[in-house]
């Protein structure tokens, strides 16, 4: 089948109450995933009204209810948080996890394509090149204060002065960072810091544009690993799996997919947890009969 060192992940919305998300958390964790995730927004923007809670927070108080399975931002939605303070709550978070932490960041989805957190709290949607740049900025600063007892920065957008940042992380030299990209300019950041790359592919796209898209997005982060004279194969290469509901029907589906893309390289595999009862059977299913042939 695929690689033999493949992972198997599960992200979770949270708009379910918090005793079904932790419960739900407790029952990824027993059916042997690797991974669990939380998305990061404000607020769920295409249905305002609907019950939402904070990623960090939550991250927390899920990693307290869990003991083995990895904990993570799929992704940290970068305008909603100065790296810093981000910092902080990731070293407090490794430490409530006791080193379980994944650290995912993204640019977060620009006002353009219909987030409405700007207007409504009032921060800035940057403009394309410096929600870049900005964003090459911020993951530097998360590098060096997770890295570094005491550290300064001086970008464009960004300068800090002696931060001191104690204790020390669980996760040494820092935990793990995730970079979830899709376009060649955050791809081009995840080649030269990330040491996750994540990609759902894109918006809107069918089955075999899907594996297209993915395929380019490989091939180009491959060439930009070349360029900062880094060994592609050094950066793990992660998926979020569109379409999970449909996969998780089908055994034979299912390993299809991991099958074709583990042959792109990837070695992570994220899915949607499914809150329905019927699909979570074969959910279930998957995870007992499937997923254990992918392990070493």
């Amino acid at each position: 089948m695929g690689m033999p060192d493949l992972s198997f992940g599960v992200i979770t919305l949270q708009s379910q109450p918090w005793s079904v998300l932790a419960k739900s958390w407790k029952h990824i964790e027993s059916l042997g995933f690797d991974s669990a995730w939380v998305a990061d927004h404000f607020l769920n923007y295409r249905m305002p009204t609907r019950p939402y809670f904070e990623a960090w927070t939550l991250l927390s108080g899920l990693a307290a209810v869990t003991e083995k399975i990895r904990v993570g931002t799929l992704v940290t939605a970068a305008p909603l948080r100065h790296p810093s303070m981000l910092a902080r709550q990731a070293l407090t978070t490794d430490h409530i996890s006791n080193g379980r932490l994944n650290l995912g960041i993204g640019t977060g989805v620009a006002g353009a394509l219909g987030e409405t957190v700007y207007e409504m709290i009032g921060i800035d949607d940057w403009g394309p090149a410096e929600r870049i740049a900005r964003f090459r900025e911020q993951i530097q600063i998360l590098d060096k204060l997770l890295s570094e007892r005491v550290s300064s920065y001086s970008g464009k957008y960004y300068r800090l002065k002696d931060v001191a940042m104690y204790p020390s992380t669980v996760q040494q030299p820092r935990p793990p960072i995730t970079v979830g990209s899709i376009g060649p300019k955050t791809l081009k950041i995840a080649a030269e810091f990330a040491d996750t790359w994540n990609t759902f592919g894109g918006r809107g796209l069918d089955t075999k544009e899907m594996y297209e898209t993915v395929t380019t997005q490989s091939h180009l982060i491959d060439d930009y690993c070349d360029e900062f004279g880094r060994s592609p194969e050094s950066l793990r290469r992660s998926i979020l799996v569109a379409g999970s509901d449909e996969l998780i029907e089908s055994d034979d589906e299912f390993s299809k997919y991991v099958d074709r893309y583990s042959d792109l390289g990837f070695e992570e595999f994220i899915v949607y947890y499914p809150f329905i009862d019927e699909k979570k059977k074969m959910f279930e299913r998957i995870a007992r009969d499937v997923i254990p042939s992918y392990r070493a």
